[in-house]
């Protein structure tokens, strides 16, 4: 077994909590006014279940990045990398579209490209470290319950 890079595992982590930081910053301008305003259905978790929600997501891709940082099958890390770091900046503009825009729509067709990166990640994840790709996958199903919910707030308002 190795040994714990305990520097680059908190690292690793600090890097995928800052697109939560990032995006609470869209989130914050109009979450306690334009969202409040808008229609749900019924199926729409409470405000607060959502920053546990990430934190803990970002905390499994954090350590999927650790888990893959530094291997040495180098053409499938090139990818993995290129779509970890797409799929992490499309996760940062999904809160700048639908919240600080206000447009759900956008933010819809965005989650879409989103979901892809998503799975991308995990199958290059995967073939470089199983256990990283499998960290992914409450990712992918909270996005996926995410585009949802997206769905949803378009077509009720």
């Amino acid at each position: 077994m190795n040994k714990i890079n305990w520097k680059k595992l908190i690292l690793a982590v600090l890097i995928c909590q800052a697109a939560g930081w990032v995006g609470s910053i869209f989130t914050a301008a109009t979450v306690s006014n334009w969202y409040l305003t808008l229609n749900k259905p019924s199926f729409n978790p409470p405000g607060w279940v959502f920053g546990p929600v990430w934190t803990t997501l970002f905390l499994l891709m954090g350590i999927a990045l650790y888990l893959i940082w530094g291997k040495k099958n180098f053409k499938a890390d090139s990818y993995a990398i290129l779509f970890f770091t797409i799929q992490y900046l499309l996760n940062i503009f999904w809160s700048f579209l639908f919240f600080y825009l206000q447009n759900p729509l956008a933010a819809f067709i965005e989650i879409i490209i989103l979901w892809i990166f998503i799975l991308l990640t995990i199958i290059y994840f995967y073939k470089i470290s199983k256990p990283a790709g499998w960290l992914l996958i409450p990712y992918l199903l909270w996005v996926s319950f995410a585009a949802f919910l997206n769905y949803n707030l378009v077509i009720l308002n």
